[in-house]
């Protein structure tokens, strides 16, 4: 299996899950907030849904100019699902576009005419594509927690539900 295929694998066994984390989010909640430097809820949401597809996207340059963040406020929980379901489709679209030399290229990422980072390309995918989007669903949960939303399972139980291979009685493979 190709990198970019073993990158993918998680990614689609993940993306779902997230899913289920956005979801729970009340329409009624979107501007909430846990504390004034924070994200609102409905902000850390759709960074969730841009996260996947706005770095695939953004290693596609090599090198890459450091971008400024400022995530938007979404008006509905179905823009953060839309969003969430054009990101999806948009990584399956590009890690297929990279071979094994690809993601093992040295990338680099510049800021005002310097380099601030360089690392192969494929971990700078698994740090910032997958794991920056693991934190920022630990952190989401974190909100639904605050909110009394109840929280999905993601990898085990949550004090909310179990798994859904568990709920409906599949076996797990790990």
């Amino acid at each position: 299996m190709s990198i970019a295929q073993t990158l993918l694998a998680e990614f689609e066994q993940q993306a779902p899950v997230t899913r289920r984390f956005l979801e729970r989010l009340p329409e009624d909640k979107l501007t909430w907030k846990p504390h004034p430097k924070s994200m609102t809820a409905g902000q850390l949401a759709l960074h969730l849904a841009l996260v996947p597809s706005a770095v695939a996207r953004f290693v596609q340059n090599n090198p890459a100019q450091a971008p400024e963040f400022k995530v938007p406020q979404p008006a509905t929980v179905a823009e953060i699902l839309k969003t969430l379901e054009s990101s999806v489709q948009a990584v399956r679209e590009i890690l297929h576009g990279f071979d094994d030399a690809a993601m093992n290229e040295l990338w680099r990422m510049e800021s005002g005419g310097r380099e601030v980072l360089a690392m192969p390309r494929e971990q700078f995918l698994r740090n910032v594509m997958l794991n920056h989007w693991y934190q920022h669903r630990g952190q989401f949960c974190v909100y639904l927690r605050l909110l009394d939303i109840p929280v999905p399972s993601s990898w085990g139980p949550s004090a909310d539900e179990k798994p859904v291979s568990m709920e409906q009685g599949e076996p797990v493979a790990v």
